[in-house]
């Protein structure tokens, strides 16, 4: 038998905004890849890379995508003694919510995917391709 619905709700509600504040242990990760089942790679503002694990009440709800955030406490597993580095407490799903809070890095900057185009180029969209004629002198 599945979850009921009322606790997929919450988890789904739970992730939408985001928390005033942030503890000393948790922090705001990039997810880089998926290390095993219910395990991610993340890297920290710092740049140092991190092994944290999802908890049950996001698996089979939350989707965790490649290069999205995820609020991580570092300070939950310390007491177990294995690979685990922290754990996912939050998932960023509102990002542009996020962004507007006081704790984002600065490290995460939201970067344009147009980066390369430039407005002073004469864009070559819906154009033909040049003729072989117009080559010739």
């Amino acid at each position: 038998m599945g979850r009921p619905k009322r606790n997929i709700l919450a988890t789904v509600e739970e992730t939408l905004t985001p928390p005033p504040t942030l503890h000393d242990t948790q922090s705001i990760a990039r997810v880089t890849k998926a290390a095993g089942n219910n395990l991610y790679d993340v890297q920290l503002p710092s740049g140092r890379a991190l092994l944290v694990e999802l908890p049950a009440r996001f698996r089979s709800t939350i989707w965790i995508k490649r290069n999205g955030y995820v609020v991580i406490d570092t300070g939950a597993l310390a007491d177990r003694q294995n690979k685990l580095d922290g754990e996912i407490i939050n998932v960023v799903r509102e990002e542009k919510e996020w962004r507007k809070t006081p704790y984002w890095p600065k490290e995460f900057a939201k970067t344009s995917s147009y980066a390369d185009v430039s407005d002073d180029e004469e864009s070559i969209v819906g154009k033909m391709p040049p003729s072989a004629s117009d080559d010739e002198p």
